[in-house]
């Protein structure tokens, strides 16, 4: 059975329980649902491959129909996610000392970024792109989490990013 994890955007513990999120899965059909985390990453199979857009617009349907409200959801294969794991896209860079990496994961992949990489903005720093992911390392600072207002600035807002350990997390649950 292939498994997908779909990553809510913008949820917390604050405005999400986890159980109520993975109810709404399983009402809709998914099987082996989980929820990793308490930043929206939940986990689940479907009988048959099925389209990314598809799974995608069914998460979100779930969601609305189980609780009266959805999150925007960004699904990838657990089997991609390996994949990306595999491949260490920091490798190729030299992040600063106490850096930490982020994966930003786009709704639509993109063939090329819409501005030259890298881009740096303090101590945040946009890498690269590879379709559907876009890799950042930022070292913690007082302001805050600048690295996401360089992403939205220059990605939009219908992103969603999680840490790389995160990412490691997510694709073998």
């Amino acid at each position: 059975m292939p498994r997908y994890v779909a990553l809510l955007r913008g949820v917390s513990p604050m405005n999400a329980k986890m159980p109520d999120l993975k109810r709404c899965f399983e009402a809709a059909g998914f099987t082996d649902v989980k929820t990793l985390l308490s930043s929206g990453n939940v986990v689940f199979s479907t009988a048959r491959a099925t389209a990314i857009a598809t799974l995608q617009k069914r998460a979100e349907k779930a969601m609305l129909d189980g609780q009266g409200y959805s999150f925007a959801s960004t699904v990838r294969s657990t089997a991609h996610l390996q994949q990306l794991i595999q491949a260490d896209p920091f490798a190729a860079f030299k992040l600063k000392p106490g850096s930490k990496r982020v994966v930003t994961f786009l709704r639509e992949p993109l063939a090329e970024s819409p501005v030259e990489l890298p881009v740096t903005h303090g101590e945040a720093c946009i890498l690269g792109l590879d379709g559907g992911e876009v890799f950042c390392s930022y070292v913690p600072e007082a302001k805050g989490p600048v690295f996401m207002h360089l992403l939205e600035k220059t990605f939009g807002k219908t992103i969603t990013t999680r840490t790389w350990d995160t990412v490691r997390k997510c694709a073998v649950a």
